[in-house]
């Protein structure tokens, strides 16, 4: 990693401590909101309003035909570079907890969590901005912070939408963040994928009586999911497949005339995806055919995979050695061990360490909407420990560790580390440079074409009571920091 010697990151550090009471206010505020993807309305609107009321400009409000999407923009003039920080706010279903090391209702009755810890992304992207404004004003830096508010990423129907809009344009670099189980940076490879709704019409008949009179959807459903499984033996190695059921029939006695599932298939290229997508499609009609039923199917996102840049992976990994591993209390760690007992996993409690750096040739499974962005601009980001080591992602343990005081230290300490690089890019060229020359090197020759064939989202837009209370949310948010709205 290349450092300016010269450069003092103390005052950097300072910054963040005198805003860490917000950055933590604003974690517990998302957490306890826990709004599930396309509905983060409260979360939206309170992120935007932290932002308008440490002056940032907000525009841009629903671009990709997300409505709970914006961008926050910060310039004291002309020149610098233009960083990108992204914003996520979504949870997940099922996954609300109380801030104890057990299985325990969240006290306000909402089964919705942060189980992924997007709270933390989201206070961890902020708490980043609002640091560096504060450090380019007070040091007459030049430069651009565009803040971008992204809505649904666990749908993975949030960036993609909003990269085929334009949104990520005109960026020199662009920063996020996830918590983990692990200390380390977001330089590897992970896969791309494509969602596809597929619907059979049929014919409904007594299921008894004249069950010859029907043709039944669901018979052309479970031929489907047969193939679909068959077809593994034929994918590559981090190439995944999982499916949920959404209509299967309403009554046993009714042949049903009508059958839906939701199918996603991962693959480590874009260009994967398209010819395993075909083949699905394929499927989905021969399954119509052999059951004399009528298929349809329905591409409703598509996400690329994410690139790594080994240029920025040093340079963040750097900083994570200054901040990471964090001093974990006692309490902490017999908090996290008890989650790990609960769970059957070894009491290793939270990570004390930080690994190698991964190079970005590391394959992974996982995906994020964040590929679409790395295939626009040059893309980092840094992962922290905040949650109990072997615990995996999307569980009730790391819920209930965001909403306490583990995922308290791992935001603030992680946004020690991408303003310390926000600071590096605002004030090295040659890291920006070396950073667009390996993103050439990383696309290989390969141009972005989304993947995504609907011009909005399926949901993306609120209903009207919906928007309504969306506008109360952003008034209110507006009210509570006492930003004055202009006159209508």
């Amino acid at each position: 990693m290349r450092q300016d010697a010269m450069t003092d990151y103390s005052e950097i550090e300072k910054e963040v401590d005198a805003h860490a009471d917000t950055i933590w206010d604003l974690a517990s505020k998302v957490w306890e909101f826990a709004e599930l993807g396309m509905e983060e309305v409260k979360s939206s609107a309170y992120a935007a309003a932290l932002l308008e009321k440490n002056g940032f400009a907000i525009s841009d409000r629903g671009i990709g035909g997300l409505d709970t999407s914006w961008i926050a923009t910060f310039s004291p003039g002309e020149g610098g570079p233009t960083i990108g920080i992204l914003v996520e706010y979504d949870a997940l279903p099922g996954l609300g907890n109380d801030t104890k090391p057990t299985k325990t209702p969240a006290p306000s009755g909402n089964t919705n969590g942060h189980g992924c810890g997007h709270n933390l992304i989201c206070s961890t992207a902020i708490g980043t901005a609002i640091t560096l404004k504060s450090y380019m004003e007070k040091n007459g830096l030049a430069g651009t912070l565009k803040v971008f508010g992204c809505p649904a990423e666990e749908k993975c129907t949030g960036k993609n939408y909003m990269a085929a809009a334009g949104a990520f344009e005109g960026l020199d670099v662009c920063l996020h963040s996830h918590p983990a189980p692990v200390n380390t940076v977001w330089n590897f490879h992970s896969t791309a994928l494509v969602d596809l709704i597929v619907e059979w019409q049929g014919v409904t008949a007594h299921a008894a009586a004249t069950p010859w009179e029907g043709r039944s959807a669901v018979h052309a459903l479970e031929i489907f999911l047969v193939a679909a499984n068959m077809m593994r033996e034929q994918m590559m190695p981090t190439a995944r497949l999982h499916y949920q059921i959404l209509e299967g029939g309403l009554a046993v006695n009714v042949i049903p005339d009508y059958a839906k599932v939701l199918i996603r298939y991962r693959g480590p290229s874009a260009e994967n995806c398209e010819k395993y997508k075909s083949w699905l499609i394929d499927m989905a009609k021969g399954a119509g055919l052999s059951t004399q039923t009528t298929a349809k199917t329905t591409l409703i996102t598509g996400t690329y995979d994410v690139i790594g840049n080994d240029p920025l992976a040093k340079n963040v990994y750097g900083h994570l050695g200054r901040y990471f591993p964090i001093k974990w209390t006692e309490e902490e760690q017999a908090f996290a061990k008890a989650i790990q007992k609960e769970m059957g996993k070894p009491e290793t409690g939270m990570a004390t360490d930080i690994p190698p750096m991964p190079t970005a040739a590391l394959e992974v499974g996982a995906s994020s909407d964040v590929g679409d962005v790395s295939w626009n601009v040059p893309t980092m980001g840094v992962v922290y420990s905040a949650w109990p080591q072997g615990i995996p992602p999307h569980q009730w343990g790391c819920t209930a560790c965001h909403g306490m005081s583990i995922g308290h230290k791992a935001t603030v300490n992680a946004v020690k580390v991408l303003a310390a690089t926000g600071l590096d890019l605002l004030t090295q060229p040659d890291l920006i440079k070396s950073a667009w020359e390996d993103f050439e090197k990383q696309k290989k020759g390969k141009t972005y074409k989304s993947l995504n064939e609907l011009e909005k989202p399926p949901g993306g837009e609120l209903l009207p009571n919906e928007r309504h209370h969306y506008e109360c949310c952003i008034h209110g948010a507006m009210e509570h920091f006492g930003i004055e709205e202009p006159a209508s």
